[in-house]
């Protein structure tokens, strides 16, 4: 019995499987025909199925229903945007698909369809309203649908369409942790090595400042993607400054955990050509005392705090450099840095206002530390209230 059960299960796998191939030529097939609406080539008609299809249990159906897409958008874009307004929720909603396969197939047809700019900011709009209401999927798969849409897209008008979107975010919360979503996949991911040879020529180039003041106006929201751009940019003068902004309020657990990554990524090849800078002191002085700046706010018991002192420990310090009679390298940073004829870290340094920067991210920083007290207060408003119903009802009893 067990022998017979076992071949009935193998030739029922059998023919599905045939199905499964025959169903797959068919399609293919179908697609290969070159055919247009005056012969009868119902396009709506097809979309109404591929739209229903992309709800199916079957990955491979869902896959199929999203080559139709793709198919009859190449054909004829025209008629395809006839019926766009009925099935481009669809697609979004698509995105959250548990198949990493079709997610990267819906992202190739949202990249078709937002050839047209409009699209492309509904897109970019419905990706920012749907991590702020699903941070799993943040979380998850946040990173492969930025670089995937960076590589259909192009990178740089990604991140700026992001960053515009997310000035203007009013969870700062949520803005706070999009941003450091953002700014790690901009660090890491070899997708967007391009946009990172952009920015460090920020200080030299107008295209590499247009893109460093386009990303800085949202990166604010984080202190830690806010000095990451900057030693991305080589702008170390500013990173020092945004450090000595920060207040007691700023550095909490978050913060630290954020310094922690940057710490780490900064022994990384993305950052090679900054330790390769700390092999001249004497010209990148501003570079020495943001790490330096850095190092004094780690704990000293950290795995981080050891990694970067070790770092800092292999600057070859020449002669020429002032020092104190204590021989402290960081004495020896902060009397090079304050004479400017020394700093020779951004040779045109003023071609971007640094002080309104710095105001804009002070600005952004004090609403963020007004939101957490207003949640504190709340909080404290809340548990007052729980209490005193408590002693209400005892004193009832």
């Amino acid at each position: 019995m067990q022998i017979s059960w076992e071949l009935s299960c193998h030739a029922s796998l059998t023919r599905r499987r045939k199905f499964e191939w025959v169903a797959r030529e068919t399609n293919e097939e179908l697609r290969a025909i070159k055919a247009d609406q005056a012969e009868g080539f119902d396009i709506g008609a097809i979309l109404v199925i591929a739209k229903r299809e992309l709800n199916s249990e079957h990955e491979a159906t869902r896959i199929e229903a999203l080559h139709w897409f793709s198919t009859l958008l190449v054909r004829g874009r025209a008629e395809f945007s006839a019926y766009l307004d009925g099935i481009f929720e669809p697609l979004l909603n698509a995105l959250s698909d548990p198949s990493d396969a079709v997610v990267l197939l819906v992202l190739e047809v949202h990249a078709r369809i937002a050839e047209e700019y409009h699209h492309f900011q509904h897109l970019m709009s419905y990706l920012i309203h749907t991590f702020h209401n699903n941070h799993v999927l943040l979380e998850k798969r946040g990173a492969l649908i930025v670089r995937r849409l960076c590589v259909l897209l192009g990178a740089e008008k990604v991140y700026r369409e992001f960053s515009t979107i997310l000035q203007t975010e009013g969870d700062l919360d949520f803005a706070s942790t999009m941003v450091q979503a953002l700014n790690l996949i901009l660090l890491t991911s070899t997708e967007l090595a391009e946009l990172r040879s952009l920015l460090k020529k920020s200080l030299v180039d107008t295209c590499g400042k247009d893109l460093f003041l386009s990303l800085y106006a949202s990166w604010c929201h984080s202190p830690m993607a806010t000095i990451s751009l900057c030693l991305l940019a080589q702008a170390y003068n500013h990173a020092s400054s945004v450090i000595q902004s920060l207040g007691e309020e700023d550095i909490n657990v978050k913060f630290l955990v954020q310094l922690d990554k940057l710490i780490r990524l900064l022994e990384t090849p993305v950052f090679a050509y900054l330790r390769l800078q700390l092999l001249e002191p004497g010209k990148h002085t501003w570079l020495l005392k943001t790490l330096y700046g850095l190092l004094m706010l780690l704990p000293q018991q950290s795995a981080a705090f050891k990694i970067l002192r070790t770092r800092l420990k292999t600057v070859p310090f020449s002669e020429n450099l002032k020092r104190t009679s204590s021989a402290n390298p960081y004495s020896q940073i902060l009397q090079v840095t304050e004479d400017g004829n020394r700093n020779q870290d951004a040779p045109n340094y003023s071609a971007i206002d640094f002080s309104s920067r710095l105001q804009q991210f002070g600005s952004m920083q004090q609403q963020h530390r007004n939101h957490l007290k207003n949640q504190l207060q709340s909080r404290k408003s809340a548990s007052a209230a729980v209490l005193s119903q408590e002693i209400q009802r005892y004193e009832e009893s």
